[in-house]
């Protein structure tokens, strides 16, 4: 079923929410702390900021209603693996009648950044980010915002899974650890002051 693209609303399950706060990873510890999970990392500190705790759900993700800075958000880790991310974002959508992309903030790993680096994106393409892909299909649509956590290139492209999935440096960790709260601090600005607003304090750094 179609969601974003076409003239009528999707039909209303749940409270509407302003915002649909959404972090990539793959569950499980053995996921934990490496550079895919950086996503997963920024909305364990949303919450934390937030007061919030994530809980199971029937759309296949953690999640927490929270009400910050005049708006209703609903915070969200899919339960997912990372290639189907989609599939819980999709639902929640649907459900919280969430019918404008713009409303959905994703938070992800990059390997086009260099580690530590954030960037806001407000469309696009996907980069070959499984994620990102599988969101992009369930919505219908690529024009959902993006928080970029840089986490580098691999030396070749053939170790691009080995890459986000292996154990992190220390010092990288390290940078990753100050990026994490970075790409949180971007997502209060786009909720409290506007993408564009963000865009121009967060990606000038």
């Amino acid at each position: 079923m179609a969601l974003f693209g076409r003239s009528k609303r999707p039909e209303r399950r749940g409270a509407a929410f302003d915002f649909l706060l959404v972090g990539l990873g793959n569950p499980g510890g053995e996921y934990s702390r490496t550079r895919h999970n950086v996503g997963f990392e920024a909305i364990d500190e949303l919450a934390k900021r937030f007061g919030a705790n994530l809980k199971s759900g029937r759309d296949r993700a953690l999640t927490a209603e929270v009400t910050a800075m005049s708006r209703h958000l609903l915070l969200a880790k899919p339960t997912t693996f990372m290639n189907e991310s989609g599939s819980a974002v999709g639902p929640l959508a649907r459900r919280f009648a969430i019918d404008d992309p713009q409303k959905i903030v994703v938070v992800h790993d990059e390997l086009d950044l260099e580690p530590g680096v954030v960037r806001i994106k407000t469309s696009g393409g996907m980069a070959g980010h499984y994620g990102l892909q599988s969101i992009s299909q369930h919505l219908k649509s690529q024009d959902f915002l993006r928080v970029r956590i840089g986490v580098g290139k691999p030396p070749s492209k053939e170790l691009g899974g080995e890459h986000v999935l292996s154990k992190i440096p220390s010092r990288e960790r390290d940078l990753l650890d100050i990026a994490v709260q970075v790409a949180a601090d971007a997502v209060q600005l786009i909720v409290d002051q506007g993408v564009e607003a963000a865009m121009r304090e967060i990606n000038s750094r």
